[in-house]
């Protein structure tokens, strides 16, 4: 399957979007940093997550279960004033435990693809032209192959260019367009990225925890106490992989809705327990072309952040 066939499928922007997003977590950081503009130069973030039994395809004919490790490192250093870079690096482990009770085109007992290994490594140069604006520019690199593949053929690269506003009130958006050569597919999108405090309590937001609901989507937190925080939001996920070495790649895509509850045990650790529903799934199989529903199912998480 060649790369420009992306461009001749039926568009949905929304998915094109979230997906060029979820590819540069460089921005997101960078969001962080203006935010909060004292915080640890280093982070370090372990997420476990795991789903409840779904169906996949028609009258269930096949079961799935899934749980991940999700860990990556950020690192982050001002050159002067005004420029700034960064660094990150994160390594996936997700394991699709499957019951095959009808073999189909995209899943059978012969292709046997239950572990995913996913890495990544991106890097981010900022410039701040005064007290409002800031502009970025972040690529990454990854690569996301099932067992059955190897990993030579499963990269992936992009880049972002924005700009940031704060306002005077501190309230942030971010505009921009993202890059993104996936494996067998080429996009490029634009996209929006806020932090909007509604008042003492209340902040509207891109999550920036990456474990359970990805950023790319809105969460409204309220900080019950300095160290005690709660959220309610939504998001798309999608995870692409590589399952054979002939560009032959997995696409799953669904939405989460999400309630969180956070705690911060220390000015370097923190703490977010997740509970979850994911719902409107779909596993795509690129070649041969094949589409299949997953049943909506419950998930839960936990992610682990120190920053030192």
């Amino acid at each position: 399957m060649t790369s420009y066939k992306a461009f001749v499928a039926k568009p949905n922007v929304l998915s094109l979007l979230i997906k060029s997003l979820l590819l540069v977590p460089g921005l997101l950081l960078s969001q962080q940093a203006i935010a909060a503009p004292d915080r640890s130069p280093f982070s370090l973030t372990v997420a476990r997550t795991s789903t409840a039994t779904a169906d996949v395809g028609a009258n269930g004919a096949n079961e799935l279960q899934r749980d991940a490790w999700k860990t990556s490192f950020s690192a982050s250093m001002p050159l002067n004033r005004q420029w700034s870079i960064g660094a990150n690096v994160g390594y996936d482990n997700l394991d699709y435990d499957w019951r095959i009770n009808q073999a189909t085109q995209l899943r059978s007992a012969e292709q046997d693809w239950s572990t995913v290994h996913q890495y990544s490594a991106g890097l981010s140069l900022t410039y701040r032209l005064d007290k409002h604006w800031m502009f970025l520019v972040a690529p990454q690199l990854k690569y996301a192959y099932a067992d059955t593949a190897s990993s030579s053929n499963a990269q992936s690269y992009g880049v972002v260019a924005s700009s940031m506003y704060r306002f005077d009130s501190g309230n942030m958006l971010g505009f921009g367009v993202a890059y993104l050569n996936d494996i067998s597919e080429v996009r490029t999108v634009p996209y929006i990225a806020v932090r909007w405090q509604i008042n003492d309590k209340l902040v509207l937001a891109n999550p920036f925890q990456a474990g359970f609901s990805g950023p790319a989507g809105l969460e409204l937190s309220y900080q019950y106490r300095p160290d005690i925080d709660f959220g309610i939001g939504s998001s798309k996920r999608t995870e692409r992989f590589l399952v054979a070495d002939d560009d032959q790649t997995i696409e799953i895509d669904e939405w989460v809705g999400f309630v969180r509850a956070g705690w911060k045990a220390t000015d370097s650790l923190s703490l977010n327990a997740y509970a979850g529903y994911y719902f409107g799934g779909e596993m795509e199989l690129s070649d041969p072309k094949v589409t299949e529903d997953i049943e909506d199912q419950a998930a839960f998480g936990l992610v682990f952040k120190l920053a030192f």
